[in-house]
């Protein structure tokens, strides 16, 4: 294991492509596990996953159309969050249930348009389960603004956000504009999934969105401290799942996905209060406070 760090770490220092690799894999990581906490805590792990799938058709009108995919995807996932929204308002029909209308919908879209193209399948494929080294530069400095953006965002608006997750009822008490806070987060997570298509892939991103922060919400009560740890674990995936895609020639999206799963595993049997483990030996202690 270590001739293959030492030689993993001589080739990011020989190849340029493998440094631009590595800083959009370690800025998703991060980005993944900021908006991810906000998401665990709002319950709106559906809605992520709603919106990671809905940008397919439009980065494939926009391979169609040769213009960047960030755009078109961008605007499918905004629109897809509006139209979920827009469902649910005006009709019997609840959140999770208009989710599943849409998202389904518009992946069914985007893999219609694209099974209909020829020639094209293997590009599109890189961003239905991400291929992390085939990062071009541009794609690097549009997954930079769009960090900067988001993290920036969560910054400024960090109080309202705060808020408005863990009580929404006291937000609107505190004349805080729930709605329009509402519309902005999702914004953020639009940005997030798009600025991620190319790292782990549409079908995988709901796992960085969700897994870190999972992780972190295991280990912490404090929100704070909660952001940190799940940036970390998310930027700390993309590291060691670059590395055993680089190593080992195996799917770096997935490879990241599975660091990230290994560990939420980790936390979830040795974390010192919500460990299962941890639970598991304090049981016979509270049995037998009880029992005297």
């Amino acid at each position: 294991m270590i001739s293959e760090i030492q030689n993993f770490t001589s080739q990011l220092m020989m190849y340029p492509y493998l440094q631009s690799a590595l800083l959009t894999a370690l800025l998703v990581g991060v980005i993944c596990g900021v908006i991810g906490c906000f998401i665990i805590l709002r319950g709106m792990a559906l809605m992520g996953d709603a919106i990671s799938h809905a940008v397919l058709p439009g980065v494939v009108f926009s391979y169609m159309l040769g213009t960047s995919m960030f755009i078109g995807a961008f605007i499918t996932g905004v629109v897809t969050a509006l139209a979920i929204g827009f469902i649910s308002r005006n009709s019997r029909i609840k959140d999770d249930a208009a989710i599943g209308i849409m998202f389904t919908a518009m992946f069914a879209l985007g893999i219609v348009v694209m099974t209909s193209l020829r020639g094209t399948s293997v590009d599109l494929m890189h961003y239905l389960f991400g291929n992390v080294l085939a990062v071009s530069s541009v794609n690097f400095v549009i997954t930079l603004i769009i960090g900067v953006i988001v993290l920036v965002s969560v910054l400024l608006f960090y109080r309202p956000l705060l808020l408005s997750t863990f009580d929404e009822t006291m937000a609107r008490a505190a004349g805080l504009p729930v709605k329009w806070i509402h519309y902005l987060f999702m914004l953020l997570l639009s940005l997030v999934t798009v600025a991620s298509l190319q790292t782990v892939g549409i079908i995988l991103v709901v796992a960085m969105l969700i897994t870190p922060g999972a992780t972190a919400y295991l280990l912490t009560d404090r929100f704070p401290v909660m952001l940190v740890l799940s940036a970390f674990f998310g930027a700390l995936s993309a590291v060691i799942g670059l590395f055993f895609s680089v190593m080992y020639d195996v799917a770096s999206g997935a490879s990241i996905v599975l660091a990230a799963s290994v560990f939420f595993l980790l936390a979830f049997l040795f974390a010192p209060k919500q460990g299962l483990l941890f639970k598991n030996l304090r049981r016979p202690e509270k049995q037998s406070e009880r029992a005297a």
